[in-house]
């Protein structure tokens, strides 16, 4: 049988504009790696919004695992950044293979 090891996985939807301050905090938290993947639209408490790039309002999504105090860490650093621009940061355990590969 594998054997797996528990992680985090975070997730972050921001604006496209500030995806380089959330993964300038991911690699000061000590977190290896990241994805980015863009959104097309969504609805949230104040409704519907698509992706609008001539305005800067387009959306990415960003994508990492990472250790319980790396994630904490992280999560501790983008806190300020969830009310001042609205980003949505959300983040459950996980269980990978290579565990030592996800800090």
């Amino acid at each position: 049988m594998i054997e797996t090891v528990t992680r985090k996985r975070i997730e972050i939807l921001t604006d496209k504009a500030l995806q380089k301050r959330v993964t300038d905090a991911i690699e000061k938290a000590g977190i290896i790696g990241w994805t980015i993947l863009p959104v097309s639209s969504g609805k949230g408490r104040e409704g519907v919004w698509r992706e609008e790039s001539v305005m800067g309002t387009d959306k990415v999504f960003v994508l990492t695992i990472a250790s319980e105090e790396n994630a904490q860490a992280l999560a501790e650093a983008l806190a300020p950044m969830l009310t001042n621009f609205g980003f949505l940061l959300s983040m459950w355990d996980v269980q990978v293979i290579r565990g030592e590969r996800f800090t």
